[in-house]
């Protein structure tokens, strides 16, 4: 098994009100991907109406993904492979974020 994996997520304002979220501390217990961190923010963190936040196997258009204060885009997208103490911001475009 690999070493843990400590990341950082923030949800802006908007996700409190679709799914109840806004900061949280976790520990990632597998060396995991973007896509892998998708799933489980969608599996184990939104309350309600997942669909408000993803798209197929990523983030619905309209929500900025920063990954270290970087554009994901920048960073590979669903491939970047979570490092220990990264930060993880999702701020949704649509209706002020």
């Amino acid at each position: 098994m690999a070493a843990p994996v400590a990341v950082h997520l923030e949800f802006g304002q908007i996700f409190f009100w679709w799914g109840g979220v806004c900061n949280v501390n976790l520990c990632v217990w597998f060396a995991g991907d973007m896509k892998q961190l998708l799933v489980w923010i969608q599996q184990n963190l939104l309350k309600e109406r997942p669909e408000l936040f993803v798209q197929g196997d990523t983030v619905r258009p309209g929500i900025l993904v920063l990954i270290n204060d970087a554009d994901w885009e920048l960073m590979g997208q669903l491939d970047y492979q979570l490092e220990d103490r990264d930060n993880i911001v999702f701020i949704s475009t649509l209706h002020g974020g």
